[in-house]
């Protein structure tokens, strides 16, 4: 007797025009997202003078986009998958330009820190609108993780992009442009994503879960607080622990009713997952150490070097082509060896990498160590993070996609939250400022480290 052969055919191993354009739109989105994070850093103390925010209050512009861009990534995930990621794409892409506006025409601190809010907001509803629609628009396979991988090296980059931006717009414009060059990218992504993706959303006739949008989000924001007031307070201060203590009660609560719940905001089944819970860990990881080391380099170039804003974002522009050569390698990398042994292995040549650091000096002679190392620990984390991406999003359906990527979204937005205040209060814990840097640079390779081998040890039984 002849067996009937019943597998499906593979899907293509190349990309069509319309795929390519497609991703060209999403992979634009995702980059200039990821570029607002980090774009008004180095211009924080021109910002100050112009407005007049004092030296204390400079973080709150930093701390106005990262409470909203992490408190509702996945409650914003969700609804993606019921009410529809185009739609919401372009809700985040509308917000953006208006936020955008506003921020750039500001004359008074509470308007700019609006503007700010408007665009951490909108980051949490464009973000994970776009990636689950880069999953739901190419197959599971090497399509999709060749589009995860360009997804992940443009989001990763655009942290250091966004740094050297900065310093471009501010040196040679206003710092007002660091807001307004993102308001003509919007338009465009508003005018032609409906020309090119068609709706997508889940058709299951599930609802939204209310209760556990509230605790979620209402935990998340109170986690970001604490932690950012912390970081600038001190970790013993009565406001930052009462934020922390708050956090931790509503994202238990979070837990017990989603339990309970028979559509569950975020099904724990999910969630429980070794891919996601883990394969978040290698990157909650992966993200918290590689975006506080270039604060730690930013500080070593400025306050050790003497380098101006301008020059500090050129130097750490070789951490930028590292990346984006990671993003690129990492598919490959990921189809010979599996999700598990590229996760850890980028974590450890990141580990390796940032160690070598611990070798730089008060002088200028160690500017080589400097470029070579972010670049190799650059490359190994965009590596590790294509990996995460793509484990936490593997072997789910269509309907879930949304909520996926708002997990890893919302990692990535937490973890730059967590790794730049704790790294800080590790390097100003010393005297001196070289010593300070040395000690949190040497932690922070140890934390890489560690995760390797967690994401080893556990995703081994996937």
């Amino acid at each position: 007797m002849t067996a009937l052969t019943t597998d499906a055919p593979a899907p293509p191993a190349r990309m069509s025009s319309r795929h390519r354009l497609i991703l060209t739109l999403l992979l634009g989105a995702q980059f200039m997202l990821a570029i607002d994070f980090s774009i008004l850093n180095v211009a924080l103390p021109v910002v100050g003078r112009g407005l007049g925010f004092g030296l204390d209050e400079l973080q709150w512009i930093a701390t106005a986009f990262a409470l909203p861009a992490a408190g509702f990534t996945l409650l914003f995930g969700r609804v993606a998958d019921l009410f529809g990621r185009r739609r919401m794409l372009l809700a985040g892409m509308a917000l953006l330009a208006a936020g955008s506006l506003i921020g750039g025409l500001a004359t008074a601190p509470a308007v700019l820190l609006t503007g700010r809010v408007m665009q951490g907001l909108a980051t949490a509803i464009a973000t994970p609108a776009a990636l689950s629609l880069i999953t739901t628009s190419f197959p599971e396979g090497p399509l999709r993780t060749r589009a995860l991988g360009l997804s992940g090296a443009l989001m990763s980059a655009g942290f250091t992009v966004g740094a050297i931006l900065g310093g471009v717009l501010t040196d040679a414009l206003s710092w007002r442009w660091a807001f307004l060059v993102n308001v003509p990218v919007a338009v465009l992504i508003l005018a032609v994503t409906p020309l090119l993706i068609s709706e997508s959303r889940s058709r299951d006739g599930a609802k939204l879960d209310v209760p556990g949008a509230i605790t979620v989000t209402g935990g998340l924001l109170a986690l970001v607080y604490g932690i950012t007031s912390a970081g600038s307070r001190g970790w013993g201060d009565p406001l930052a622990l009462g934020a922390l203590a708050a956090a931790a009660a509503l994202l238990v609560a979070f837990v017990l009713v989603e339990r309970r719940s028979p559509a569950p905001l975020a099904p724990l089944g999910v969630l429980a997952r070794r891919t996601v819970s883990w394969g978040s860990v290698g990157g909650f990881v992966a993200f918290a150490t590689e975006t506080s080391l270039v604060f730690l380099m930013t500080l070593y170039l400025q306050k050790v070097l003497d380098f101006s804003p301008l020059a500090t974002g050129l130097a750490l522009g070789v951490l930028g082509a590292g990346t984006f050569a990671g993003g690129v390698a990492a598919p490959r990398i990921m189809g010979r060896f599996g999700g598990r042994a590229t996760l850890a292995g980028g974590l450890v040549l990141q580990a390796a990498a940032t160690a070598a650091l611990l070798g730089l000096g008060e002088t200028r002679g160690g500017l080589g160590l400097l470029l070579a190392a972010t670049a190799i620990g650059g490359f190994g984390n965009l590596v590790a993070i294509v990996a995460f991406m793509g484990t936490v999003t593997s072997g789910l359906p269509d309907r879930e996609q949304g909520l996926a990527t708002g997990v890893a979204t919302m990692t990535q937005q937490v973890a730059i939250t967590l790794g730049i205040p704790v790294m800080s209060a590790v390097a100003t814990a010393n005297a001196s400022v070289l010593g300070g840097i040395h000690t949190a640079t040497a932690v922070n390779a140890a934390i890489v480290l560690a995760g390797a081998a967690l994401v080893w040890s556990f995703l081994r039984r996937a």
